[in-house]
């Protein structure tokens, strides 16, 4: 196969434009061309030149070595890569024990699955729910003001990457290939086939939900088990000569306990009880940066028309996202976080009497507002202590906002020209917040720490200039968002075992190892195959 990168045509281009632009760039005629597969597409949205799309082609061409020496000095065609998946190996017919794996996000799902497809039949223990009786419980807390505890957007089959855009893409270093592997079996699942190829591909709540309950049955038809409902209360460890420690099961809440020398930690970013058995059981776990800030929102045809001009509602480019950044003053960096194109503000606590926010959008990413995160970077020298000294901080800060809200889980909110203003709103303009339960209109001021609110008072007029109207008076800020990433890292070594504990995996988003539904998978196939490797070793 041939590859070709950075072909360009105008975005209204017909299949057969497409195909001449191919015989072109290679000098060929159509006979010679076989096959042509589209790799990746993304589009040049830069303002003063026609639209664009950019191409990534495979190719099946008859005399491929010529063509490849043809092209020895151009980079933009090449052999293609292989990309697809090769397992390391598979598991005895006999083993002294299955391994465990703790959550069932996507880096749990995936962890599970690669083990489950080796044959190691893993042993999966979720806190939540399953996915569907998750959804009810979630809408409870957005319809009803009732949270549940054990499930909601954090805890449930799927992770909190269920209650979100579904973005796919990510900017880890891939060399394996092993994001294809995640998007080949979200397609496997049901996700649609354009999310190989466009360049920023999204899936949306309702589908995904489906796609996991797949998956799962993929998991246990290869002899894997998904238990809901058991939360991990504690570990099982003995001592060893060298003065560290080797993992030998689980305690669970029903009094239960589980035998395994092989752990997956796939926590989640929430997991705030598990963290703090792992700190008290003597788990190498260390405080990390993260950030804390608003969503914002604004209504989409404006970020449409900022962003793409008179393309903006083109059906081949769906709603526009943006990416944002500011250097402030005070030294802080301000960011957008998981922008959602067409996509609602969504309540995410998972603590009684503390006030969360994240975005979602469908798959249609059709509703009238776009929402991000407007959030303010801090390391470890902001919350002194401890480990578990940053799990405090968000605390206090969703505290303050349920208070601030009302108390009934409504979220603090205010008027973008009124931030700046430094004064409370009173009154909704033009932009309705799509937040539920609710709002409460005020002053934002108290929800964050005083630097914090002065970076965001700073940036927000920055970023008007680079989208005309992002500073817009009517545009409505929701606080607080304060899980953009874990507050702690669970480190662990080369061969993906915790620093001090043996058998023991941390991985994902709670572990501090990734950042989205496309990175966790990736981390979860990498733990997979470590504890896989360890196994057989052992064998």
């Amino acid at each position: 196969m041939l590859r070709i990168t950075e072909l360009r045509l105008p975005l209204e281009h017909t299949p057969e434009e497409l195909t001449a632009a191919i015989l072109q760039k290679l000098g060929i005629p159509a006979s010679r061309l076989l096959a042509a597969t589209v790799f990746k597409r993304s589009y040049d949205a830069r303002k003063g030149k026609p639209m664009m799309f950019i191409y990534t082609l495979d190719l099946d061409i008859k005399d491929e070595a010529a063509l490849l020496r043809k092209f020895a000095d151009d980079r933009n065609v090449t052999a293609t890569p292989d990309t697809g998946y090769h397992f390391i190996g598979s598991a005895p017919a006999q083993l002294a024990h299955r391994p465990l794996i703790i959550g069932f996000g996507p880096c749990g799902l995936f962890a599970a699955l690669i083990l489950a497809q080796m044959g190691f039949r893993p042993i999966v223990l979720e806190r939540g729910k399953e996915v569907r009786e998750r959804t009810k419980d979630t809408w409870g807390l957005w319809r009803k003001n009732v949270l549940d505890p054990e499930s909601n957007v954090q805890f449930g089959e799927g992770g909190a990457g269920t209650f979100s855009d579904g973005k796919l893409y990510s900017q880890i270093k891939d060399p394996r290939h092993l994001g294809r592997k995640v998007l080949t079996e979200f397609v496997k699942a049901g996700a649609p086939e354009e999310i190989l190829y466009v360049s920023k591909p999204h899936i949306g709540t309702f589908r995904l939900v489906g796609m996991i309950e797949r998956m799962r049955a993929e998991i246990e038809s290869l002899g894997g088990e998904i238990r809901f409902s058991q939360r991990v209360t504690d570990l099982v460890l003995d001592d060893t000569a060298d003065g560290k420690k080797q993992i030998r099961g689980v305690c669970l809440a029903d009094g239960g306990e589980l035998r395994s020398d092989h752990v997956v930690l796939a926590l989640g970013h929430s997991a705030r009880d598990t963290f703090e058995v792992l700190h008290q059981r003597g788990v190498f776990v260390e405080a990390k940066p993260f950030s804390v800030g608003f969503r914002i929102e604004h209504p989409q045809s404006l970020i449409d028309k900022a962003r793409l001009g008179k393309y903006a509602g083109h059906p081949l480019l769906g709603a526009a996202d943006y990416k944002l950044v500011h250097h402030a003053k005070n030294g802080r960096s301000v960011y957008s976080f998981c922008m959602c194109p067409g996509g609602t503000v969504v309540a995410a606590t998972s603590e009684l009497n503390r006030v969360v926010t994240n975005g979602m959008s469908q798959y249609s990413r059709n509703e009238r507002n776009a929402n991000a995160g407007i959030v303010v970077g801090i390391t470890p020298a902001d919350y002194p202590g401890d480990a578990m000294a940053g799990i405090a901080f968000q605390r206090a800060l969703e505290s303050r906002a349920f208070e601030l809200g009302g108390g009934n889980y409504e979220a603090p909110a205010q008027l973008v020209g009124d931030f700046i203003a430094g004064r409370a709103s009173t009154a909704l303009g033009a932009v309705e917040p799509s937040y539920k339960p609710g709002v409460k209109l005020g002053s934002l001021d108290p929800s964050l720490p005083d630097y914090a609110i002065a970076a965001i008072r700073e940036a927000l007029p920055a970023f008007d200039k680079q989208i005309s109207g992002f500073a817009m008076h009517d545009a409505v800020l929701t606080g607080v968002e304060t899980r953009t990433s874990s507050p702690l890292r669970i480190t662990r070594g080369d061969d993906c075992q915790s620093l001090n504990v043996y058998g023991l995996y941390p991985a994902g988003e709670g572990a501090g190892y990734a950042g989205g539904i496309l990175s966790a998978g990736v981390d979860g196939i990498k733990v997979a195959e470590a504890l896989a490797q360890r196994m057989l070793g052992s064998a």
